[in-house]
């Protein structure tokens, strides 16, 4: 009998995981497979170790991992992976927004002969801010990407053995997981689905983690901001050699100038388009080379991307 592994990333989840426990356990039981749950617990402040303990002593299928520390969602999401041992493998978060009863679907497209399937969300139950800030990030990504990334998709999919094979044994350690599925190809399909609001609880992807997830997925997969920078700065370039034919003009031709209210003012015209061209452009595109070389440092230190404390059933 096949073997479906779930990776459940919990951060602090407490309000709802006795109801995830409760649909989780209602659909697979259904299911003519053997099923592993394995939920992390990504250093959680409040009773989510707990409640994932209950449940480890009650149903052995439940094998659940507490990091040390909080690590973050797709490292989460990595360690999970890591100790499935599924034919196949589904992501899915513990918040409810992805519904467990929408799994089987998944399943028969696995069946049908798809290596990845992954969630397409065709409706969303959040605010206009955070609709519109996925919309952009997506379509920016896939402007920029050389590799086609689909559009609002996100970690929620079931993986066969061999892509998450793949992924495993991929060394990065910022990791854009949707993006790194993408990459390892093998034969892939999207499913339409309606993403539900939170079931409980307060939202853990709050606007300064999708700023950084954002950042991972476009500086993982995508060397065209360094390029922009590029073009940008011999436009730059360009614009400041025209501010000091300009200047010249205005000395030369101070006269004319004067006349019609922009007369050379002494050392003004050239300081200012130092200050303004230069060192703001210089800036930016330290800031965009620096968020590559702080990516080149985090591989080269070869720290481990997460520090487990304790588990069960594993």
């Amino acid at each position: 009998m096949k073997t479906i592994s779930i990776v459940i990333p919990c951060y602090n989840e407490q309000e709802v995981l006795p109801e995830l426990f409760k649909r989780l356990t209602s659909v697979t039981n259904a299911w003519e497979y053997n099923v592993e749950m394995i939920c992390i617990n990504d250093g959680s402040k409040d009773n989510t170790w707990q409640l994932l303990k209950q449940q480890a002593d009650k149903d052995s299928r439940w094998k659940i991992i507490s990091f040390s520390r909080n690590f973050g969602h797709q490292t989460a999401v990595s360690c999970g992976l890591t100790y499935t041992v599924g034919d196949a493998v589904f992501i899915i978060d513990a918040d409810l927004q992805d519904p467990p009863e929408v799994l089987e679907s998944f399943l028969n497209k696995w069946e049908d002969g798809f290596d990845v399937v992954y969630a397409i969300r065709k409706a969303r139950k959040e605010s206009i801010f955070k609709k519109f800030s996925y919309w952009a990030f997506y379509r920016v990504l896939s402007k920029l990407s050389d590799l086609k990334i689909p559009l609002d998709s996100g970690d929620f999919s079931l993986m066969d053995r061999k892509v998450v094979n793949v992924i495993n044994a991929l060394p990065e350690r910022n990791r854009f997981v949707r993006g790194l599925r993408a990459w390892a190809g093998f034969k892939q399909v999207g499913l339409e689905y309606e993403r539900q609001a939170r079931f409980a609880g307060e939202t853990k992807y709050p606007f300064k983690k999708l700023l950084k997830l954002a950042s991972d997925g476009i500086i993982s997969f995508s060397s065209t901001p360094l390029i922009i920078s590029a073009y940008i700065g011999m436009i730059v370039s360009f614009l400041a050699f025209i501010g000091v034919i300009f200047a010249i003009l205005q000395r030369i031709f101070s006269p004319f100038f004067i006349s019609i209210g922009i007369g050379p003012i002494a050392g003004y015209s050239t300081t200012i388009m130092a200050i303004m061209f230069l060192g703001g452009i210089q800036l930016i595109f330290l800031g965009i080379i620096g968020m590559y070389l702080g990516r080149i440092y985090d591989e080269v230190k070869q720290r481990p991307n997460w520090v487990i404390d304790e588990s069960i059933n594993l």
